[in-house]
């Protein structure tokens, strides 16, 4: 399972700079699903054989005085409660302001690793600056600079050191499924359909863990675990937040997940948050199930068709549309053990091997129908191509030049063998290597 790592501190301390540089960006981040214009303030991130997602917390506070300080204290209390690692980031050039002592003060009582990242140390003078931040109690303190990338080597060995070996090759007996999606969109009442009872809501105090609830699922022949983050009731204070509060939630119940649910709201349509959300499982190579919940609420159907509706949702989350969409109401119980039943098919659809021999035959079928395209007059040729042993569906094709195939090409390669065999619900990774 993928670990969360947030980076908290108060505003222009370099915060965005440095996940850019984790998450192998320099530009400003704009996703890359059609629909989102926003930047994105999650991703992910791999250093040495580990994956772990990286979250920006800047980009969720509204700047308004006393609101924005109180605003940047409750991030760092919910990035302690919800994130594996805490990146606490502070400026070198302005040294310890009184924000920066609440928010260690904060953090100094949190059971999670915590690494105090002095920003803007790219000079010998600012080296010696930067040595009263040892004040502030962190014996993981290091000197970095995000925007030339000096020293965040050195953060991410610490980091990736702490994370456990990532097992791939684990295939669980259970399926673990998790519900994700905005706030009210309606995961409670699906869940206490599914379960058949009312879920008890916890309220915790800060500072404890909030593990999302794993329940078991036995019923109808259907064996799988739950991954319930909807159970954990919101603190009354985190009204201004609730958006970063919904995404650390969904990410960490993501993370979790072989399958995730969707879950949207019919009556809003799909959404630049459904989609950021959306992107973070298709790259972290989950199976996905949209759910449109609520379709009971839309009451002139003739009009707006479920047919219109799911043309509307393939628009937005293309190229990746070979999934299922599932017109549901959690709260009429209508076809949510369907939805079940589609999760499932996703789960094996997640697991298929398919034989060498097979997969060679497809490769020499598909390249007499529509060969590689030249590039340069240089021909390409494809020899070989076998799955990998992952969790998830990767193939690896071996040609004389991997750099030259277009995109295009491995889109046709891709389509495929979704032709042939049934990978709805599932993201496949292909690869290009010389022999």
């Amino acid at each position: 399972m993928g670990q969360v790592v947030a980076i908290v501190g108060r505003p222009n301390v370099g915060k965005s700079t440095l996940f850019n540089r984790l998450i192998g960006e320099r530009k400003a981040i704009i996703e890359d699903v059609s629909g989102v214009t926003r930047d994105r303030i999650y991703d992910y991130s791999y250093w040495n054989g580990k994956n772990f997602t990286v979250i920006d917390t800047g980009g969720y506070v509204q700047n308004s005085g006393d609101v924005f300080e109180a605003a940047i204290r409750e991030q760092a209390l919910m990035a302690m409660e919800e994130a594996d690692v805490i990146l606490f980031m502070v400026d070198v050039m302005t040294g310890i302001t009184d924000l920066d002592e609440d928010i260690a003060s904060i953090l100094r009582k949190s059971k999670k690793h915590v690494f105090l990242v002095v920003n803007k140390v790219d000079s010998p003078t600012r080296q010696l600056m930067a040595n009263e931040f040892w004040s502030l109690g962190f014996e993981n303190t290091y000197f970095l600079s995000s925007i030339t990338g000096t020293g965040t080597g050195e953060i991410l060995d610490a980091v990736t050191e702490l994370m456990p070996e990532e097992d791939q090759n684990s295939k669980e007996e259970v399926p673990k499924i998790s519900i994700i999606g905005q706030p009210n969109v309606g995961k409670s009442s699906l869940t206490n359909a599914l379960l058949g009872e009312e879920r008890n809501i916890v309220t915790d105090i800060a500072g404890t863990t909030r593990d999302s609830i794993h329940t078991p699922y036995d019923k109808f022949g259907k064996k799988f675990l739950l991954i319930d983050t909807a159970g954990i009731r919101r603190k009354a204070r985190v009204h201004e937040n609730i958006e970063f509060y919904s995404v650390m939630r969904a990410i960490r119940a993501l993370e979790e997940a072989d399958i995730c649910l969707l879950m949207i709201d019919a009556t809003q349509g799909i959404e630049a948050q459904d989609l950021n959300i959306f992107s973070l499982a298709q790259k972290r190579k989950k199976g996905l199930v949209i759910l449109v919940n609520k379709w009971d609420l839309i009451e002139n159907k003739e009009t707006n068709t479920a047919k219109e509706f799911t043309e509307d949702i393939n628009r937005r989350i293309a190229p990746f549309t070979d999934l299922p969409i599932i017109f549901i109401s959690a709260l009429d119980k209508t076809r949510i053990f369907k939805a079940i039943d589609v999760a499932m098919e996703v789960y094996h659809n997640r697991s298929r091997r398919i034989k060498t021999s097979e997969l060679n035959d497809l490769l020499q079928d598909a390249m007499i129908k529509v060969p590689p395209p030249a590039h340069r007059g240089k021909y390409i040729k494809i020899k070989y191509v076998t799955q990998l042993d992952l969790a998830y569906p990767a193939f690896v094709f071996f040609c004389n030049h991997p750099k030259f195939i277009k995109e295009s090409y491995k889109n046709y390669l891709e389509n495929q063998l979704r032709e042939k065999y049934d990978f709805k619900g599932v993201p496949l990774t292909l690869y290009f290597r010389t022999k």
